[in-house]
């Protein structure tokens, strides 16, 4: 399946600045359940000394967030993590009920989950073996005559443990979407980014990181450990200053360019691509996309020139950090030391269970379309599916009703946006085509086995998908996951199970708060279609400009427009909100919050609705929109965000999308001088 960094997923940015100090008080217990009220707001969060005009979230969330804790596991908490825990407790159920029953050697996926979770669990085993599992890999690495044999090791690392400098992925051909082709991006980053390599307010955590692959080496008993951890970091280095930044590596124009394997070759001198592909799996490939073509053979020529003996180094270290979770103590709590504490301010590391489900449970690494089917069975009714369902329709007819309305495009324009949106398939709870796990060994007592070799049948999935027409039907993530996404060139978008409960979809709500929460959730999904990327594909999933030139303009000015207001946010932690990078995540939730205002009326037949503990229910469509975006993070995991995630933080998408939408200052009478306030003129109207 394509990677999830080519979905427009929910969660994984001119007017005058507004600032917002960040939450300072981060607890490190974990906040009682949240309580939902009786038609599914949380009344006793608000602060009701706070305008609504001034800081709306402080108004709907402003009590409930004086109150919240992180928990010391979590770097932020909030309705998306809540959700994910209770995720995360029934997986865990259901894998202690399978590894109660599960033999050494199951042949039935259930046992598979079982045993897969049992090995895990049992530490004791995984601490006996020690760091013998890796050998393998380090003797590989150690034979390596020649960069030409390193580059044929990288390409092993897509069906196993280690690094590459180039991601290898299978993903739909933008200019042929009934078939997939081969993708080829930059990577070789041990760092969240370029910039925490480049950039000098980061030098603190990339001096920790060379500390950290010193410490790995040291594990594995490289040799010279500290010297080679800082021959590592300055290659690296070296990879971030001619690699791409992340918002180029949004542009689906820029980033389509298929060339041939044997023009590669010559277009980028220094590493072995027809050795690597193969090694990957992908022998037979004729062409390649190159997605950052500028970077890719600068990546090669810093490669050609590196000293092999760095480069083996390299690759050990990559080796070992990518396996630490299934490795004994020292490199699970180190591995956590850098990652979690270091650059995510984590104090504790979650405990054992949580990461055996982490790892069992997922789609890419694990069995995680296995659990998928049990917890759907176990966890999502039928009811809960026609009812989304439903919903899904309505917010349809609205985003038809508002592109039939639009006032700024050309009629040939929105007649194709028309088009596009009448042939979305909308998915819901689960999918249709569960993965195959039988030809997978798990074992109960082979916890590193089972890894790779869990991988290595994701890995055998995912080629499988070449020569075949794209199937949407295939989804990208399991109904245990608490998002959403859009999957661009399919024209689909997918509502997994976990996401559909409190606050986002709460059938004892009133329908208010839910068209504010899921329903704005849907749109949100929808409008990905029609954002900065989204609208470069048309009704069939093709890359092309199906817009006429001066529709093309203007949106690019009112997108413009909207992202100054995310970049004049005053973060207060040294970092603003990137436009560029977020535009389609705030373009989204602009269009979806629009959407389910508009649903919400259709949705009462043209009958008054009603007035319930004093609120209106315009007033309570925003509530619900704000109750799902109220959490706390750490300073140092939203440092990390701004420079890495498409996704604003939730406190800044809690409070722009409403600032363009008039309903919202009619509803709370929001007036001018109060910080929220954009004159009418001002406001920025897309979809």
């Amino acid at each position: 399946m394509p990677a999830l960094s080519r979905l427009a997923a929910l969660f994984l940015a001119t007017s005058a600045c507004v600032s917002f100090a960040a939450p300072s008080a981060l607890a490190q217990t974990a906040s009682t359940a949240p309580s939902y009220g009786a038609w599914g707001f949380d009344l006793a969060g608000r602060d009701l000394s706070v305008k609504p005009g001034d800081d709306f979230e402080g108004y709907a969330n402003g009590a409930y967030l004086k109150t919240l804790t992180i928990p010391p596991d979590q770097s932020r908490w909030g309705a998306f993590n809540i959700l994910r825990d209770l995720s995360d407790t029934r997986v865990h159920g259901i894998l202690e009920q399978m590894a109660a029953s599960a033999p050494v050697a199951p042949t039935d996926d259930d046992g598979k989950i079982g045993a897969f979770y049992k090995a895990f669990m049992d530490e004791a085993a995984v601490e006996a073996k020690g760091v013998a599992p890796l050998g393998p890999h380090l003797e590989a690495i150690r034979s390596v005559k020649s960069r030409d044999d390193l580059a044929r090791l990288m390409g092993r690392a897509s069906a196993g443990f280690g690094g590459a400098l180039f991601d290898v992925d299978v993903d739909v051909d933008v200019k042929e979407p009934t078939a997939y082709i081969v993708t080829l991006s930059q990577s070789g980053l041990g760092l969240p980014d370029r910039d925490y390599y480049l950039d000098p307010k980061f030098a603190a955590k990339k001096t920790a990181y060379q500390a950290y692959v010193a410490q790995m080496l040291g594990l594995i008993r490289w040799p010279d450990a500290a010297e080679r951890a800082a021959d590592i970091v300055a290659f690296e280095t070296a990879v971030a200053q001619v690699s791409w930044a992340r918002e180029d590596r949004r542009d689906p124009d820029k980033t389509y360019n298929p060339i041939s394997v044997d023009a590669l070759a010559t277009a980028a001198p220094g590493f072995e691509w027809r050795g690597f592909l193969t090694a990957a799996g992908l022998g037979d490939a004729l062409r390649v996309n190159v997605r950052e073509n500028t970077a890719v053979p600068k990546i090669a020529a810093v490669y050609a020139a590196t000293p092999l003996q760095t480069l083996e180094a390299w690759a050990a270290f990559h080796v070992a950090d990518d396996a630490a979770g299934v490795l004994p103590a020292p490199f699970v709590q180190a591995h956590f030391d850098f990652h979690g504490k270091t650059l995510s301010g984590t104090p504790e590391l979650k405990v054992r269970w949580k990461r055996g489900v982490d790892l069992v449970g997922s789609l890419y690494e694990g069995m995680g379309d296995a659990v998928g089917r049990v917890y759907v069975a176990r966890y999502f009714p039928p009811s809960s599916k026609a009812k989304m369902e439903a919903l899904v329709e309505n917010l349809r007819a609205a985003f038809h009703a508002r592109i039939e309305a639009n006032d700024w495009m050309s009629p040939q324009t929105r007649q194709a946006a028309l088009e596009k949106l009448a042939n979305y398939k909308i998915m819901v709870g689960y999918t249709t085509e569960w993965r195959d796990y039988s030809g997978l060994t798990i074992r109960a007592d082979d916890l590193y086995g089972d890894a790779e070799r869990a991988r290595a049948a994701n890995w055998a999935f995912t080629l499988g998908l070449l020569g075949r027409p794209v199937d949407r039907d295939l989804w990208g993530m399991t109904p245990q996951t608490v998002n959403a996404y859009n999957a661009g060139p399919k024209v689909e978008v997918v509502f997994p199970a976990a996401i559909l409960q409190p606050p986002f979809f709460n059938p004892k709500a009133d329908p208010a708060i839910n068209y504010g929460g899921v329903g704005a959730v849907i749109g949100h999904e929808m409008t990905h279609g029609f954002d900065d990327q989204g609208r470069k594909i048309d009704a069939t999933g093709h890359l092309r400009d199906w817009w006429t030139s001066e529709d093309g303009a203007r949106f690019e000015t009112k997108a413009a427009k909207y992202g100054a207001e995310f970049a004049a946010y005053d973060t207060g932690l040294g970092a603003s909100i990137n436009p560029k990078r977020t535009m389609g995540e705030n373009i989204a939730d602009l269009g979806g919050l629009n959407l389910a205002i508009d649903a919400y009326h259709a949705s009462l037949g043209g009958k008054p609705a009603p007035v319930i503990d004093g609120y209106s229910g315009d007033q309570r469509v925003f509530l619900g929109w704000a109750q799902v975006w109220r959490e706390l993070q750490r300073p140092d995991a939203e440092r990390q965000q701004l420079v890495t995630d498409p996704h604003s933080p939730g406190r800044y998408r809690a409070i722009t999308a409403e600032r363009n939408i008039d309903t919202w200052y009619k509803a709370f009478n929001v007036q001018s001088g109060e910080k929220l306030y954009i004159a009418p003129d001002d406001r920025v109207r897309i979809w």
